[in-house]
């Protein structure tokens, strides 16, 4: 059994910034590659970024590239994502995801941007951007 659960989500204006965590709990945090989706109303459910089991390899959708920074902090079993130069497009409901496979061979991190490579995910914490 693997339980997430997100936090940090809010209203915010375009441009700035706001930090989500995602706490992890039931599982041996260091070995799963995490990720975050996230989706829209009437839109499915989009990838946004991933961060290795190691926490050295980290992949982003070109429309966050620049922007967003995942990372993870292995000592509190929490992942998070970093978000600035906030866009209305963002707003969203932002999940976290587990990979559902024991450290994964990374030079396969395409397989990253499926969502049914993921065993479990989060309840997921709303984000609203206004212009």
């Amino acid at each position: 059994q693997v339980q997430l659960v997100e936090s940090g989500g809010g209203l915010r204006q375009a441009g700035d910034s706001l930090r989500l965590s995602c706490a992890a709990s039931g599982q041996t945090f260091s070995n799963y590659a995490m990720a975050w989706f996230r989706q829209a109303p009437g839109k499915e459910r989009e990838f946004v970024a991933a961060i290795s089991w190691g926490g050295s390899i980290t992949h982003y959708a070109d429309s966050v590239k620049g922007r967003f920074t995942i990372s993870r902090d292995n000592t509190k079993n929490t992942v998070y994502l970093q978000m600035n130069s906030l866009k209305p497009e963002d707003t969203a409901v932002y999940y976290c995801a587990v990979d559902s496979r024991y450290k994964r061979d990374m030079r396969k991190r395409f397989e990253l941007l499926r969502p049914n490579e993921y065993g479990s995910w989060g309840q997921g914490t709303q984000v609203t951007v206004s212009s």
